[in-house]
């Protein structure tokens, strides 16, 4: 996926070619982190406690939504520790050899980071099992009459495990897991300190009405709204005197097509088709995604979580059906109530 396409721009997944800015904007101490205060005292007393006891920490999942921070607190835990940390994803451990291989490059106390660890093979997600919970693992060495079964100790390591969808996630994984924390959407305030914070990074003066802007169009999403002010500050050198004003700011989100409240073309569209095609609703998500000629994984997983926050959309059992905050964002009439009732 390209960055520089608008079409993806309010896309939370990391994009390639972003990897730069994001290692560059990230906080690297929980004092640093800002939003997601249970977690931040949660995970601070934990590794206070760690630290005082001289043990590993507890191995800890971090769940939610893509772009609010999941890999940011697994480099914090490893920073706050003083350890190193090893970084990989679920679909890359693709048989048990290669989750061998890393197990035993862990040094005692290091941090090993699985992105996306509902998608680990299930051969491998069985092997590791043993490693989380006694430190060691097991394997059959050979073929034939000739095997033997090897144990292996492992150095006392951290695991962070981080998913976007904890469903998928079987109960014996979850169950090796001392700490479950879940990230949430951020708030106004909180997404305006992170634009401010970025901004100081990126030596770029931002006037506080232009945070506010980009902060209530940023979804909820500190990547977004990191992505976001980048384009910002491109047009605000390009087509002005290289400051972020609330003007440029709009300007600049006016040529993305971001509205008033975050929604990119695409989420209009559905939208839009949904009410002008389907009178509303319900319609099924394969309908919609043939009608907008995109993918029903993109919509499930990008633009309908957003919708429905917003209140825009509701899934009911019957298929998706578009709200009355829907019509009125669109400038049409909603329909009367008892007609949308009788859609629910």
């Amino acid at each position: 996926m390209d960055p520089e396409d608008p079409k993806h721009v309010l896309d939370p997944a990391l994009a390639a070619g972003e990897e730069v800015f994001d290692r560059t904007l990230r906080p690297r101490t929980l004092a640093d982190y800002v939003g997601q205060a249970k977690v931040r005292e949660n995970l601070g007393i934990l590794l206070e406690a760690a630290r005082r006891r001289g043990e590993p920490v507890e191995h800890v999942l971090l769940c939610g939504p893509p772009g609010l921070g999941k890999t940011t607190l697994a480099n914090i835990i490893a920073n706050e520790l003083g350890v190193a940390i090893k970084t990989t994803s679920g679909p890359a451990i693709d048989f048990v050899g290669a989750l061998a291989s890393m197990l035993l490059n862990q040094q005692d106390r290091d941090v090993f980071f699985i992105d996306e660890i509902h998608r680990l093979n299930k051969l491998v997600e069985e092997s590791l099992y043993p490693a989380l919970e006694e430190f060691r693992f097991d394997y059959v060495a050979g073929k034939g009459a000739g095997a033997s079964a090897m144990r292996l100790q492992l150095p006392r390591f951290t695991c962070v495990g981080a998913t976007t969808r904890q469903g998928l996630l079987s109960g014996p994984m979850r169950d090796r897991f001392g700490a479950v924390h879940r990230l949430d959407f951020y708030n106004q305030a909180e997404l305006e300190q992170i634009i401010q914070r970025s901004a100081r990074i990126l030596e770029f003066e931002v006037d506080p009405q232009a945070c506010s802007e980009l902060a209530q169009r940023s979804r909820g999403t500190p990547r977004i709204a990191n992505r976001l002010l980048r384009r910002v500050r491109d047009y605000a050198q390009v087509r002005a005197d290289g400051r972020g004003t609330l003007a440029v700011a709009q300007a600049a989100l006016a040529m993305l097509e971001v509205d008033a409240l975050g929604l990119e073309p695409l989420d209009r569209k559905i939208l839009d088709t949904m009410i002008r095609k389907f009178r509303g609703g319900p319609v099924g998500l394969d309908t919609i995604a043939t009608s907008v000629a995109e993918e029903p994984e993109t919509i499930e997983d990008v633009h309908e979580p957003f919708l429905i926050q917003c209140g825009l959309l509701a899934r009911t059992p019957r298929g998706r059906v578009a709200t009355e905050l829907a019509y009125r964002h669109l400038g049409m009439e909603p329909p009367s109530a008892a007609v949308q009732q009788s859609l629910l």
